[in-house]
């Protein structure tokens, strides 16, 4: 099928691309990367009177170094943000991440600021900012604001950004002094979109003991699913394999809340969970032991 009829503009700042949100309001779309809208709108189930094109606006394009951090453009293509050894050596768990982002052709033309805006509760792309503890940068005609990955998620493919206000840029620090993090995901084949997958960060005081566990979840409720009961378990105690293993089971049972569909019942995802929060938090302590000189 093709897309219903409607008006495109191609602005070339976010001034004018914020003008064009504010004149038209609800019945405007962002185009960045099209990976998503594309489809849906030749489906006809997206229908709006106008598109506004983000890819003549230089600024949006940027990876930089941020203190030991970094940040990105919205704009920024996945491939770039793949491939590119800053990313590499300031955010692992990004690197990590990015081949398991749809196929190596979409993410030629994807943007990371596009997969955290659409808020598809299977992307991977989400789930690690929160895991970071990303904040987004969001702008109007009035003037911008900050907010928290962890907050910036509301509810099913919906998000704390105004009708008009753009995403302009990812902030993702540094992680902590002995740290570790893991990223695991299980589909039914590689690039489909995952039954359940995790993103963890955690973090060990001079001692050996877990000062923070954030671990993750996606694909298994309506948006990226922090799990806060499981990393209680662990915070302030020895992460032995009988504290990670009922952590996972805590887990897989209170901090998900997974539905039924074609590819997995809720009952399996559930189970996924558990293995795979097992298996990320053993990987992440492992490598957080590895930095406890550091």
């Amino acid at each position: 099928m093709k897309p219903a009829p409607f008006k495109y503009l191609a602005p070339n700042t976010v001034e004018e691309a914020l003008t064009c949100l504010v004149e038209h309001g609800y019945d405007a779309k962002v185009l960045a990367g099209g990976q998503s809208l594309i489809p849906v709108m030749n489906f006809r189930l997206a229908q709006p009177a106008v598109l506004v094109d983000l890819n003549n606006i230089s600024e949006l394009f940027f990876i930089r170094p941020d203190g030991n951090g970094l940040r990105m453009g919205a704009m920024t293509r996945q491939v770039q943000v793949e491939k590119d050894p800053l990313v590499a050596e300031r955010a692992p768990l990004v690197h990590a991440a990015m081949p398991w982002v749809a196929y190596p052709q979409v993410r030629t033309r994807g943007t990371f600021g596009g997969s955290i805006v659409h808020a598809d509760p299977s992307a991977e792309l989400p789930a690690v900012c929160v895991a970071m503890k990303g904040r987004f940068r969001l702008r109007g005609l009035s003037g911008e604001r900050w907010v928290s990955a962890q907050d910036f998620y509301v509810d099913l493919f919906t998000t704390a950004l105004e009708p008009d206000e753009l995403l302009v840029e990812i902030a993702l620090p540094a992680m902590p002094a002995r740290s570790g993090w893991s990223f695991m995901e299980i589909s039914r084949r590689h690039h489909d979109f995952a039954m359940a997958g995790v993103a963890a960060v955690v973090t060990m005081d001079a001692a050996g003991q877990c000062q923070e566990a954030r671990t993750v979840f996606f694909s298994v409720g309506d948006g990226p699913m922090y799990a806060e009961r499981a990393e209680a378990i662990l915070k302030g105690t020895t992460p032995t394999p009988e504290a990670i293993q009922q952590a996972a089971e805590v887990a897989s049972q209170e901090d998900v809340d997974p539905g039924n569909d074609i590819h997995a019942t809720a009952e399996y995802r559930r189970h996924l969970v558990k293995v795979l929060t097992q298996r990320a938090l053993e990987q992440a302590f492992e490598r957080a032991r590895g930095n406890l000189g550091r």
